[in-house]
């Protein structure tokens, strides 16, 4: 009979795959785009266990509160602005028209008013190297030239907890640990590792398979693993 792939049991759903949320603080966003400008003022600054980084407390003069990621050198009862025509300093968000060459931003919208999705990691930022008609060309943490739409918004600054990646586990426990916080699947095990009841690339007790790593568009799924049905191959 054999067994589901490990993709396939984390897309079924299941406690065994699903994200603990219920013990995340909430969620990092950007506050609803308004024409206005609004203060706002750092009430605290939490560790959730579903980000990399600390999050900052924000509560506006309309009684709104909500989470950012929070920037490196802010500390609470310090004063944050959103708007368009906010000052370019840490924390205030604005839309990436508005922003300069070369400042650091982090906590970018994909869209504008999605409450941002790129550089949210710890110690991530990204920079704007070119402004266009209705566009915004950033330079992403992996170097990488990224086309935003200019009223997308972004805050200032670095993500804090630039450090973490620099200190090592030492133990395999500790990286155990770290993954369960996040109820992420490790150790993470090749399918040519695997016994072939496991794994279409698994059996034949080596680590050399005759199975490619490319697989057909009209491949059943039950055999649609590695590469599937590339366009092209190879780096760009």
């Amino acid at each position: 009979m054999g067994k589901n792939l490990i993709q396939q049991a984390r897309g079924k759903g299941g406690p065994r795959y699903r994200a603990p949320s219920f013990r995340y603080k909430g969620e990092a966003k950007h506050l609803s785009p308004t024409e206005n400008e609004i203060n706002g003022k750092i009430i605290d600054v939490v560790q959730c266990q579903g980000h990399s980084g600390p999050l900052a407390r924000i509560r506006y003069e309309n009684n709104q509160e909500t989470f950012i990621p929070a920037p490196e050198g802010v500390r609470v009862g310090d004063g944050v602005i959103a708007g368009e025509n906010a000052d370019i300093r840490l924390g205030n968000t604005l839309p990436l028209k508005n922003i300069p060459e070369g400042v650091s931003i982090y906590n970018i919208e994909s869209h504008p008013g999605d409450g941002g999705k790129y550089v949210r990691s710890s110690g991530a930022f990204a920079k704007i190297v070119a402004k266009l008609k209705d566009k915004v060309v950033v330079l992403l943490p992996s170097n990488k030239n990224h086309v935003f739409k200019a009223d997308c918004r972004a805050n200032i600054g670095v993500v804090a907890g630039s450090g973490r990646p620099e200190k090592p586990f030492m133990k395999a426990g500790r990286h155990f640990h770290k993954m369960k916080a996040r109820n992420k699947l490790w150790p993470s095990v090749s399918g040519t590792s695997m016994n072939a009841v496991d794994h279409p690339f698994g059996g034949s007790s080596s680590h050399t398979k005759g199975r490619p790593t490319q697989s057909s568009r009209n491949a059943p799924p039950g055999r649609k693993v590695g590469k599937i049905a590339p366009r092209r191959t190879g780096r760009k």
